[in-house]
């Protein structure tokens, strides 16, 4: 299938601006250029606060003021390097609102001030501090989903095998779980479609500060994980982009899960790029992509 005919004119308006590529950039360049693109979200809750999630900050939205509230817990994209609370502020308050659920959004240290393990320590510090004090936040520690995106993706697979906690459900959108680009798609969309093969590199060499032996380190590439850990994962969507680089990966994951006997599904949307899931404002595709996660949180979460 063809680029989507939105997303081509959104690709085309973004080259016309003339910005330099994001692998050119130093990161403080490529953090003040995504927060730039962010859409200012329209969407109102009941209450959000930011709170301290055992020393990593993170965001509070609160649909209703009823408790205990079903929760799912976000790890923003991002390429480990750019992104936080603010970039993915949308997406958050647009889950929150549709999967009538609370969502937990977490800032967790970036790389190169940061390498790895550092995010995931924090997602999974965090994870554990909103388990054990669900209840002076207001949740229900047996309805608690976790999910997140590219970046985020990779972190919540991470969470899901070694937190020690159980939630119901992940989210996992167009994850890296893979940090060794060897699939066709890393091949096939390794330019011309936002995230690129350059970018990628850009993103792995700051996280990992280039040794290249983490790349098989299952806590940097989940895929890696053994069978043990892969059973430990909760039900799971994995949603994909036809023309992102990492979109086998993503679906060599989903299938490695689904073959483990976790339930899993898979749904790629064609014509569509990386990133596309945070664009709900502009591509028809993104928000069909958010009501599909929020119909699934809501049948895991029981709402």
């Amino acid at each position: 299938m063809p680029l989507h005919a939105q997303t081509a004119a959104v690709l085309d308006a973004m080259r016309q601006l003339g910005a330099p590529p994001l692998h050119e950039l130093t990161p403080e360049q490529g953090r003040a250029t995504y927060i730039a693109m962010r859409t200012v979200s329209k969407v109102q809750l009941h209450e959000i606060r930011d709170i301290d999630a055992g020393g990593v900050k993170c965001r509070h939205y609160r649909t209703t003021g009823q408790t205990p509230a079903p929760l799912l817990i976000y790890y923003h994209g991002g390429g480990w390097v750019i992104g936080d609370l603010e970039s993915h502020d949308d997406v958050c308050r647009k889950l929150a609102s549709q999967a009538r659920c609370d969502v937990i959004a977490v800032d967790y240290r970036l790389a190169p001030e940061h390498p790895a393990p550092a995010a995931v320590d924090d997602c999974i510090a965090a994870t554990k501090w909103i388990f054990a004090n669900a209840k002076s936040l207001g949740i229900d520690p047996a309805r608690v989903a976790i999910g997140g995106d590219s970046a985020g993706g990779n972190l919540s697979a991470i969470v899901a095998m070694h937190s020690g906690e159980k939630p119901v459900f992940q989210l996992l959108v167009y994850p890296a779980t893979d940090m060794r680009m060897g699939q066709q798609s890393h091949k096939d969309n390794a330019q011309g479609y936002l995230l690129t093969a350059d970018s990628m590199k850009w993103f792995i060499g700051h996280y990992l500060q280039g040794d290249e032996k983490k790349k098989l380190d299952p806590k940097v590439s989940p895929i890696l994980s053994s069978d043990a850990d892969l059973k430990k994962s909760p039900p799971t969507l994995v949603i994909t982009a036809e023309f992102d680089p990492l979109r086998d990966e993503g679906e060599e994951y989903a299938a490695k899960l689904a073959s483990l006997g976790v339930p899993t599904s898979t749904v790629r949307f064609h014509g569509q790029v990386h990133a596309f899931f945070g664009m709900s404002e502009l591509l028809d595709d993104a928000a069909a992509a958010i009501s599909l996660s929020a119909s699934y949180l809501r049948k895991y979460l029981g709402t």
